[in-house]
């Protein structure tokens, strides 16, 4: 299989799912977690659990092709014992603990485009940030390959400039020992 030039190959030990239908939440929780443990129906499932008595579910889309809320990702993360703790965007990154933090999930403004047709809307996208074999990679299932963003100032760079953006929404995803203990963050 031949790759286009100047394409970077996928580290093998680098746990990617690419984009498909509205799924982007799905993605961004396996991608996190570096393997496949959630589906669109094990969404569903979740969606239905939230909100039993709705005909129109607002945890999903009205098509039923995903665009999962943050209910949606919270709930998955609990279901594993897991947490996901909310980033102030007014703290300073430098306050950000990141050798406790399992992974992050950023909800992104995206544009939307049909083929080559880019059109002058935007549209909520979610994508996971992990670090892998001392690597932290962008894993946004919109890209062909994870993207490398090096070290934690890699990463901090990343989330500088995506936070400077505006409308983006940091979550941290961690032990829920780590989200009692608080020590996400640094005091020092």
């Amino acid at each position: 299989m031949s790759q286009a030039p100047g394409a970077q190959p996928s580290p093998p030990s680098v746990y990617h799912e690419r984009q498909r239908l509205e799924l982007c939440a799905v993605h961004a929780l396996n991608n996190v977690l570096q393997q496949q443990l959630f589906s669109q129906e094990a969404a569903d499932e979740i969606c239905k659990r939230l909100a039993p008595d709705s005909r129109l579910n607002p945890h999903r889309s009205l098509l039923g092709t995903g665009n999962y809320d943050v209910n949606v990702i919270m709930a998955a993360l609990q279901g594993l014992g897991l947490a996901a703790v909310w980033w102030d965007r007014r703290r300073p990154l430098s306050q950000l603990a990141l050798p406790q933090v399992l992974g992050l999930i950023l909800n992104l403004p995206s544009p939307v485009s049909l083929g080559l047709l880019s059109l002058p809307l935007r549209r909520r996208h979610w994508v996971a940030l992990r670090q892998v074999d001392g690597i932290y990679y962008n894993l946004d299932s919109k890209l062909r390959v994870p993207k490398a963003l090096g070290d934690e100032d890699g990463v901090r760079a990343f989330l500088a400039t995506a936070l400077a953006q505006g409308l983006c929404e940091v979550l941290l995803v961690v032990t829920k020992e780590v989200e009692e203990k608080g020590c996400w963050l640094r005091t020092d």
